[in-house]
């Protein structure tokens, strides 16, 4: 099997090596035009997202709540509690920071787009993928800063969960749920513009990755790092796939579950997603230069997902 360049990979490679090589180009009033387009290209993006939503399609994947909890509780207990088991092994702060970083990854949602996609192309249950896609995000939003805040007494972070749910509900949520309400009038024309808007959010996850990690690099973060803790950040990302990935399959077969919901239980639950990281990490950071390092396991991890989930997608598609 032939693997595709996937161009957004590249992309990302690419605004990361930008921001290293120039670290020092962004400065002053740069600064605050990018946090502005940002955050308006934030707010657009989930009201996008909300006009895709259709109701319908929502109800209908309703009816199997154990694929929902299963798929829900490996997203946001599963994940964190899987990291948690290796807080005790860290010895410095570097770590620490690193720690931080896969605790972000293991607190956020799934993904919402690729899940659908691959458990379409996968032959699962393409209603419950959506259902379960579309309510993570929203879930994410309450969940994953009370996560977060369980550990920011023990770094530099400046922590204030009110103000962090209130810019995650004006940025996020309302945008949203504006989208929804509109959806019927203008729900078929986003529908036949998907990959244009697909292009807009990932330039705007590029903006954001660009300028975390300028700032990362400006103040010379990596520099403290070891490339044995970057190897083993590496190491740690494909572990925590692979174990969540079979610990899904064997409680889905513990359970009795069908084939098609076997697939969507595994593909859902072992998503992460980049646009909810990105967006996230910048209301719960701010413009700190830890932004950088917190979404280096995540897009380690994105990138990883992406290929080894469309692998096996195809091999489940080829089946009678």
């Amino acid at each position: 099997m032939r693997l595709k360049i996937d161009y957004f990979v590249t992309g990302i490679l690419l605004v990361i090596l930008l921001a290293y090589l120039f670290p020092h180009v962004i400065t002053g009033g740069t600064v605050e035009l990018l946090n502005t387009v940002s955050s308006i290209g934030i707010s657009l993006i989930f009201f996008f997202y909300g006009l895709k939503l259709s109701p319908d399609k929502l109800k209908s994947g309703l009816g199997n709540f154990k694929l929902h909890l299963l798929i829900q509780g490996a997203t946001f207990l599963l994940f964190p509690v899987l990291v948690l088991f290796f807080r005790p092994l860290i010895t410095t702060e570097e770590q620490e920071t690193l720690w931080l970083a896969f605790f972000f990854l293991a607190a956020l949602p799934s993904t919402v787009s690729s899940s659908v996609v691959m458990v379409s192309l996968a032959k699962g249950n393409i209603p419950a993928a959506i259902f379960n896609a579309s309510i993570s995000g929203i879930i994410g939003v309450l969940v994953t800063p009370l996560w977060m805040g369980f550990f920011w007494d023990n770094s530099e972070i400046n922590f204030n969960l009110k103000e962090i749910y209130i810019n995650l509900l004006l940025q996020v949520l309302v945008p949203v749920f504006v989208g929804m309400s509109l959806q019927r009038f203008f729900g078929a024309i986003v529908q036949q513009n998907s990959s244009k808007l697909a292009t807009f959010d990932k330039a705007v996850i590029l903006l954001i990755i660009y300028k975390s990690y300028v700032k990362s690099f400006n103040e010379d973060l990596f520099g403290n790092i070891s490339w044995m803790d970057l190897a083993l950040l590496l190491v740690g990302a494909g572990i925590l796939f692979v174990v969540v990935y079979y610990l899904l399959q064997f409680i889905s077969k513990f359970l009795g579950f069908s084939m098609e919901d076997r697939i969507t239980a595994q593909f859902c639950g072992t998503k992460k997603s980049l646009v909810h990281g990105t967006v996230f990490s910048k209301i719960l950071f701010g413009s700190m230069a830890i932004q950088g390092i917190i979404l280096l396991p995540l897009m380690v991890f994105h990138i990883m997902q992406m290929i080894v989930i469309s692998a096996i997608a195809n091999t489940y598609d080829r089946r009678n």
